[in-house]
């Protein structure tokens, strides 16, 4: 796997595809700078050696050229991230684009307008890809939350490239993942949230080779509690996933992984933050009432083994953390990650709502690494080849 420290960029032109696949408030101003912030240390590294950085990147789900869409809105933003007055064009491919590139000097930036402005950009066309590819001399691919995407810029565009390479993020990216996958350091705990046990099930199968231990938490407990012959209320759960439920606890049970379960929940007579307010026993849930946290009892249990853990996966809530009665678990068991990590766990979160999670409680430096990429990390941990990944091998 070559990496962006594999090369010397003096006078050359790096193609990078970064994911600035940033949100806009409603007068297109960028509200998160994070993923930009991501990106920095591998443009950083390509200025620094003498070189020029052309940008390529998507931005929302356009269909065709839409200006609410345009790379110009955060033109600014990527300028003040980078501290360098980045240069735009409206065009990632054709005369104008070329031009850009052309005149492009050492040290300087351009950044392309966005790429699903162009509908070969989804299809993973070759000649689109083979365009843009005209534009650099080294490929960078610096864009994880894109690798589970077979489109033009971030798997066909490496095959016109002798020189490629990953980018400090996705490289990060894949060591962090394969820490968790790979690990040697024991025990291993999966830390599993998010409503359906649907979503995850790819994810549960692939990893019982390698952890020892499985926290279940959020919606998705209400279906293993209920096979098991709970009473759970109005809580989610998904009847045509029990059976899958109950296979997953075999199946941990001969391969030695120790499933935990919430004992007791947070519940709730109607779905709102106004909602009365009980803490039961998980399989003690009474009729119109719904479980959206985990309660005290499970958060000292799984904090128990949190705390003596050496590897931590954390994919996704324990609980509607969104709404303030119901966000303590979710906080709770952020804290005991961030104390078995200040004591020499290694700790990776990834996965939308658990890095939302996160950034709102204040905990991301606390953890060794939060992932960038939901859907493609989520892919890994299934177990699947990204496209992104093995462009670069070829």
């Amino acid at each position: 796997m070559k990496t962006i420290n594999d090369y010397n960029f003096q006078n050359k032109k790096a193609l990078i595809r970064v994911d600035f696949n940033v949100p806009l408030n409603d007068d297109l101003e960028v509200g998160d700078t994070s993923r930009i912030e991501a990106a920095k240390p591998t443009i950083e590294k390509i200025l620094n050696d003498g070189g020029s950085a052309i940008l390529m990147s998507h931005l929302g789900r356009p269909k065709g050229v839409e200006q609410q869409y345009s790379l110009e809105n955060i033109v600014g933003a990527v300028s003040d991230v980078l501290g360098v007055k980045v240069k735009f064009v409206p065009a990632c491919v054709g005369e104008v684009a070329e031009e850009a590139a052309d005149e492009l000097q050492p040290g300087e930036v351009l950044l392309l307008e966005n790429l699903r402005f162009h509908p070969e950009e989804e299809k993973g066309d070759a000649d689109f890809a083979k365009e843009l590819a005209s534009l650099g001399d080294i490929y960078v691919n610096d864009a994880f939350g894109t690798a589970h995407r077979a489109h033009a810029s971030t798997t066909i565009v490496a095959r016109y490239f002798d020189k490629k390479c990953f980018g400090f993020l996705l490289a990060k990216e894949i060591e962090s993942l394969e820490k968790v996958l790979k690990s040697s350091k024991k025990p291993v705990t999966a830390v599993l949230g998010g409503a359906k046990v649907s979503t995850k099930i790819t994810v549960i199968e692939n990893i019982l080779d390698k952890i020892d231990h499985l926290i279940i938490g959020g919606g998705m407990t209400y279906t293993f509690i209920k096979v098991q012959g709970g009473n759970i209320g109005s809580s989610l759960v998904e009847d045509d996933k029990q059976d899958l439920a109950l296979k997953i606890l075999k199946i941990a049970k001969e391969k030695g992984v120790q499933v935990h379960l919430p004992v007791d929940s947070v519940i709730a007579d109607s779905f709102s933050e106004l909602a009365n307010t009980e803490i039961v026993a998980v399989d003690q849930i009474p009729d119109g009432w719904m479980g959206l946290d985990i309660g005290p009892d499970t958060v000292k249990n799984y904090g128990q083994v949190l705390e003596n853990s050496a590897t931590i996966l954390w994919n996704g809530p324990m609980g509607v953390f969104e709404m303030e009665p119901f966000a303590k678990g979710t906080i709770a068991i952020g804290e005991y990650i961030a104390k078995a990590t200040s004591n020499g766990a290694f700790s990776l979160v990834g996965g939308g709502d658990s890095v939302a999670a996160v950034k709102q409680f204040n905990m991301e430096d606390k953890m060794s690494y939060v992932s960038t990429g939901g859907g493609a990390m989520l892919e890994m941990l299934e177990g699947k080849s990204l496209p992104g990944i093995e462009g670069m091998k070829n």
